[in-house]
């Protein structure tokens, strides 16, 4: 398998969420997965997978993939207009550490735009339209990065290290989606996130929980 290189999250690297979803996808197994992030996932590269494990061909472990808890209850949800109004104070317009993000980048008009605001109540939000080539792995995406802006309107700088999710139904391209994410807590250098994905009906589509790793700016 590879990562194309259109599913950059830093520069020269995977996005988290993508390249996460895709090795879950890649394992073929059933169930709520949790995808531990090694290394920088690389780009237009060959990675090999051996059993729940995935590598760069220079042997550097890139992934691992195990069976998981079910990452609990969605996100209390928000309106679309709401996350419409969160979206126009998105702190990554004004800073941004990523800003060529497929999944949140200001600077990528090819990429999900997804530009969570942050609520009164410190959750983000999002409002989301679903690309034509949405999957499984777009998902992953999606519940990536509101999730990881609840702990960077901080003011660090976190990347993903290990998320589960469970994707419980795929949006219909077009579709006007919300994604909202929480922090639930920070410890030294790593932040804990919840994040969920909801439908133009307002039914969870997908949750995922994650754990984000603090870098230097």
């Amino acid at each position: 398998m590879q990562i194309p290189a259109r599913f950059n999250g830093p520069p020269g690297s995977g996005n988290g969420g993508w390249s996460a979803g895709a090795f879950a996808v890649d394992t073929g197994s059933d169930g709520v997965l949790a995808v531990t992030l090694r290394s920088p996932p690389p780009l237009d590269t060959p990675i090999t997978r051996s059993d729940g494990t995935f590598h760069a061909p220079d042997g550097t472990l890139v992934a691992s993939v195990e069976p998981a808890a079910d990452p609990g209850d969605p996100v209390p949800p928000v309106r679309y207009d709401e996350a419409v109004a969160a979206a126009r104070n998105y702190p990554g317009f004004l800073s941004h550490p990523f800003p060529t993000c497929y999944v949140c980048g200001p600077d990528r008009p090819d990429g999900l735009r997804l530009f969570p605001g942050v609520l009164p109540d410190g959750r983000t939000a999002a409002p989301w339209t679903v690309p034509a080539d949405v999957r499984t792995e777009t998902m992953w995406a999606a519940l990536d990065c509101p999730g990881g802006w609840s702990a960077l309107h901080s003011g660090r700088t976190f990347v993903l290290g290990r998320i589960a999710a469970r994707v419980d139904a795929l949006p219909s391209p077009g579709a006007s989606c919300v994604v909202v994410g929480v922090a639930d807590g920070l410890s030294g250098r790593k932040a804990f996130t919840r994040s969920t994905v909801y439908g133009p009906d307002g039914a969870p589509l997908a949750t995922a929980r994650a754990t984000w790793i603090e870098v230097p700016r």
